[in-house]
């Protein structure tokens, strides 16, 4: 591995999955400007996750679609009119 190119300031951070609400703590540097008090009684920076292993269809073995951006409506918006073109 090379050396030098690896972040040194890791610290504890909760992950929270915001479509079921699970949550873990892991290591990480990534910023956060939000805290929550964890099930040690401390408190860790929070980081939001759209999607992680526990609602992720590839992992549940259930087909769901998690729209939380609205995709399809930007989609649909974006393109309205090809696609009325084309009915």
């Amino acid at each position: 591995m090379k050396q030098g190119i690896h972040p040194e300031n890791y610290r504890f951070v909760v992950f929270q999955d915001m479509s079921n609400g699970h949550s873990f703590l892991s290591k990480s540097t990534a910023p956060s400007k939000e805290t929550i008090k964890w099930e040690d009684g401390n408190e860790y920076p929070l980081i939001k996750l759209e999607i992680s292993n526990t609602s992720h269809p590839f992992y549940t073995g259930k087909m769901k679609l998690v729209d939380t951006a609205g995709r399809v409506d930007k989609y649909m918006n974006r393109y309205r009119d090809h696609v009325n073109k084309k009915k």
